[in-house]
């Protein structure tokens, strides 16, 4: 079985694309009012919020598991691209590597979620990162939902 892979899915949304890349670009400190569920908090550990290579740590509460992730981001303004490469964070049990992609594209009415994880895991025990993939599923959403009452 392979160490190395990626994971992901699509999503259509009801709110413009350029929402959803605005907050994750410059506004990432107002997603844990968003997903309180699940987002406990962000906090910006190197740069800005809105600069390529800064340095944020998420504090996620997923299932049984309650972690933190910190993560370098790279932006493409073109393509409305938000890369999330993991630094640290509790998922670094069982992954070497870690790279989160949020991709918000706009198509007529409706706008698309790529969400992908790129992931090299530790052994090949190692399950594919399903969970996390579901938990950038639940904020895309908790997003939507949001941007719909406003």
């Amino acid at each position: 079985m392979a160490l190395h892979g990626f994971i992901g899915t699509q999503i259509e949304l009801k709110s413009p694309a350029d929402k959803f890349y605005k907050i994750f670009k410059g506004q990432g400190h107002l997603i844990p009012n968003v997903s309180s569920g699940h987002i406990k908090g962000v906090q910006l550990h190197e740069g800005d919020w809105e600069t390529h290579g800064s340095v944020k740590i998420w504090n996620y509460h997923l299932g049984d598991e309650v972690g933190t992730f910190k993560e370098k981001v790279e932006y493409d303004d073109k393509n409305k691209v938000a890369t999330l490469t993991g630094l640290d964070g509790e998922m670094f049990k069982y992954y070497k590597s870690f790279k989160a992609i949020f991709q918000f594209t706009q198509k007529g009415e409706v706008s698309v979620a790529n969400l992908t994880i790129h992931y090299e895991k530790r052994n090949a025990d190692v399950e594919a990162p399903d969970r996390y993939v579901g938990l950038m599923v639940t904020l895309v959403r908790d997003l939507d939902a949001h941007f719909g009452k406003a």
